[in-house]
């Protein structure tokens, strides 16, 4: 043990906190991972329904709001990179610009729910919500706003639990210092928030792109 220790240039007493930030690291991989195949099912159903229905999902994707898709994909890559630069902030000891960032992105996070709350709004006053007041005829376009509704709840659901996670960070990183802001403990936090990015980067092509000719 000692020997593995020495032999890594890692003193012992800083042994702890390196199996700690991997097996935290370890464990959100997991997370992911489980959530992965959950969307991975979506995904598939999405690809069926795509495959039965080309034309009802080709007509059904030109009603979704490509600008506020776009708009909200942009806001989302721009969370991530300030997610990443509190990391860095944090791994340099620069614990007064972390929460900085970190505010940023919770600050994003809120406007990319408040646009997605715009959008939603649209698509109940145009009758694009599935049920008997749908107003689209062509089959399968029915079944593209089922999915379309399921995913992007889901995923609103997930970016809630990350802006609480960032909010929480940056609220008590600030207040009681270098324990709340330790490089390893946002990396965590940090990888959740990249896939609930990557995820919707997955989802704007196949919601907003589908059946659109540029």
């Amino acid at each position: 043990m000692n020997g593995a220790v020495l032999e890594e240039g890692i003193d012992p007493p800083e042994l702890d906190a390196v199996q700690r930030r991997r097996v935290a690291r370890l464990g959100m991989w997991l997370f992911i991972a489980s959530e992965l195949l959950f969307f991975g099912g979506l995904l598939f159903a999405y690809a069926h329904g795509r495959l039965s229905f080309p034309a009802g999902f080709a007509v059904a994707g030109r009603h979704t709001d490509v600008w506020l898709g776009t708009l909200n994909t942009g806001v989302l890559l721009t969370s991530s990179l300030l997610v990443a630069l509190a990391v860095e902030a944090a791994a340099h000891g620069q614990r007064r610009l972390a929460p900085r960032f970190l505010w940023g992105a919770v600050l994003l996070g809120c406007s990319f729910l408040a646009i997605k709350g715009v959008e939603y709004r649209q698509d109940f006053a145009e009758g694009l919500v599935p049920g008997p007041g749908f107003v689209l005829q062509e089959p399968g376009a029915q079944l593209f706003f089922m999915l379309y509704f399921t995913a992007t709840l889901l995923h609103a659901l997930h970016m809630v639990v990350g802006i609480v996670a960032l909010a929480l960070y940056a609220w008590f990183g600030r207040r009681t210092g270098s324990d709340w802001l330790r490089s390893s403990r946002l990396e965590t936090v940090g990888l959740y928030w990249h896939f609930v990015d990557v995820v919707w980067v997955g989802l704007y092509p196949l919601l907003y792109l589908v059946g659109r000719s540029w």
